[in-house]
């Protein structure tokens, strides 16, 4: 039987859902200069919201607020005058308002991936990674702004309301569409999520990050309903991939600390970059990935990029770079819209890299992203499918 979360003090005292944190000192994230803050439709529509959004601003006196209360979230218009503009200013612009339908379903087509529920109480994140996916899609294209939204609140009860038609455990994945950590300091929302997928029956929350941010992850209870997975590399592709994000020796302290705490941890090694000597790059980073931190499911994927994002990489570090090398013209992007190494260097990449995972740590999950059936049966984990990152 589904537990009535409505009957779960969380907060201090009885309550019908669960509210924005309270009590909690909000802190500047690192790797996150704010240079405007916009206060988008919804962000001030009730006292609790005032309350967390001045708190956010006070942080900031530096920063220009801009109220536009009847402007959504997503049509917030910057300055710059090309892409690659817009981008750099939406890395240090702010903001907060309400995303109303915030947990779906994804529908990948064209490969294995299972689809599963995700969430967002954030969106894009302040990372620089040349490589990032998101810069490709629409919403991001359009305004490319670091989001936080404010209705918290309404978005797990949501996720209670999908699991009791669900009516069986359920993960729901919080790192799609924005780095799942990066602003937990400004925002303290693990203090509330955690505890509520702790203390629920049925649904359970898978987080990605980069982030090192994990210090209030530390205090909270979390019954392992809580899944941390870190989007790793070796450090050599990072200092050429990664800008203006935590480095390998922060995100490994940092999972080792979480798993000292009993939470589950992963590891999402993608995308996989064939820059020169990668075989043995990879074998040295696999083996210190395993023996530092006690990782339950690796996952491996290779670069899928949109084009949108593949030309805004280019603008960054030039159209000779390894990813763009190594990009298969000639497949067919009829699937899912993405452009992908080829099939032969994608198998050797996971090939070397489950060898060295099975004789390293025999027990550990292995898995792929987005990759198709055959492809997960050539490289000997086609009894897998379905349970890579994102799932239970």
């Amino acid at each position: 039987m589904r537990r009535n979360t409505a009957q779960i003090d969380l907060f201090g005292e009885a309550t019908d859902k669960p509210s924005l944190p309270t009590n909690y000192r909000p802190l500047r994230p690192a790797h996150f200069d704010v240079f405007r803050i916009y206060l988008a439709s919804g962000s001030l529509a009730t006292p609790e919201r005032r309350r967390f959004v001045r708190g956010i601003c006070s942080l900031y006196p530096e920063a220009k607020v801009v109220e536009c209360l009847d402007t959504p979230h997503n049509r917030i218009q910057l300055d710059g005058a090309d892409a690659l503009e817009l981008h750099k200013l939406g890395k240090h612009t702010l903001v907060l308002g309400e995303l109303k339908v915030a947990v779906r379903f994804s529908q990948e087509k064209g490969n294995a991936c299972p689809n599963y529920w995700h969430f967002s109480p954030s969106g894009f994140c302040p990372y620089g990674c040349k490589y990032c996916y998101l810069a490709g899609t629409q919403g991001v294209k359009f305004s490319p702004t670091v989001k936080v939204y404010v209705n918290l609140p309404e978005i797990l009860w949501e996720i209670d309301r999908i699991s009791g038609s669900l009516g069986r455990p359920t993960a729901f994945y919080l790192g799609k569409l924005q780095d799942g950590l990066a602003l937990d300091p400004l925002t303290a929302y693990s203090t509330v999520m955690v505890p509520f997928f702790a203390h629920h029956s049925l649904v359970r929350l898978t987080l990605l990050t980069k982030s090192a941010h994990v210090e209030r992850l530390l205090e909270l209870e979390h019954r392992g309903h809580t899944i941390l997975s870190w989007s790793v590399n070796p450090p050599e592709v990072a200092a050429i991939f990664e800008e203006n994000v935590p480095n390998m020796t922060e995100r490994l302290e940092a999972m080792k600390l979480v798993a000292a705490k009993g939470y589950p941890v992963r590891a999402v090694m993608m995308p996989i970059v064939p820059i020169e000597g990668w075989e043995d790059l990879y074998l040295a980073f696999t083996e210190c990935l395993l023996k530092t931190v006690p990782i339950q499911r690796l996952t491996l994927g290779g670069v899928c990029i949109y084009s949108g994002a593949r030309r805004l990489m280019e603008q960054k570090i030039g159209p000779y770079n390894a990813i763009s090398s190594n990009i298969d013209g000639n497949l067919n992007k009829a699937g899912d819209g993405r452009e992908r190494y080829s099939e032969a260097l994608r198998h050797r990449a996971y090939s070397i890299i489950v060898e060295a995972a099975r004789r390293l740590s025999p027990d550990v999950e292995l898995a792929l992203c987005l990759e198709d059936k055959a492809l997960w049966q050539r490289t000997g984990l086609g009894s897998h499918v379905g349970r890579c990152n994102c799932v239970l």
